[in-house]
């Protein structure tokens, strides 16, 4: 059995902690309490609690990431690898969350951040990569050209529904709003082809 770092119990407890309640509302002790480490781990590990926020924004956002590849390594084409998008985000919706789902945690970090802040630049950076994701698999689609169907805007469309659905989902707590959204998306791709 391997034993666990204590940045990873540290990163753990602030994930758990930070989405649950709120990055403001958490404090470094409750992490540390939460972690079952020393007070010094922390400061070992993070030199701040803003060094602590970013490295949750990059882990929240790897999870995405390794959910994505699970649900897409082995379709055949972009229309399925777009739609598969949806299916990580309600992957990710479903986790067990200790209070229920509240969304997005990168919007919900982003939210409690300043304007021009770091710590919201890198959730804009997290979710331009997914929108590139997104073009990237609508480049492998013979879309037409007739109304503006590009991948580029096509994608705008899609990440609307996305980040929307997954908005709307947290706020009523219904996560089958990422399926409907899904559905609109894979409406919109056939009607572009």
């Amino acid at each position: 059995m391997s034993r666990v770092s204590a940045r990873d119990k540290l990163l753990k407890a602030a994930g758990e902690l930070f989405y649950d309640h709120g990055i403001t509302a958490t404090g470094v002790d409750a992490v540390i309490t939460r972690a079952g480490v020393a007070k010094m781990s922390l400061y070992n590990n993070f030199k701040s609690k803003s060094e602590l926020i970013a490295a949750y924004i990059d882990a929240r956002h790897q999870e995405w990431l390794d959910l994505f590849a699970r649900r897409s390594d082995n379709l055949s084409n972009g229309w399925e690898r777009v739609l598969a998008v949806f299916d990580a985000y309600q992957d990710h919706a479903e986790f067990d969350y200790q209070n229920g789902f509240r969304g997005c945690g990168l919007l919900n970090a982003a939210a409690e951040m300043p304007a021009g802040s770091q710590e919201r630049e890198a959730v804009n950076r997290h979710k331009q990569e997914v929108r590139e994701i997104v073009i990237n698999q609508l480049n492998e689609l013979p879309l037409t050209e007739e109304s503006g169907n590009t991948a580029a805007s096509l994608a705008e469309h899609i990440c609307f529904l996305l980040e929307g659905s997954i908005s709307l989902a947290g706020l009523s707590r219904d996560v089958h709003a990422i399926s409907r959204a899904r559905a609109m998306a894979d409406k919109l791709i056939e009607r572009a082809l």
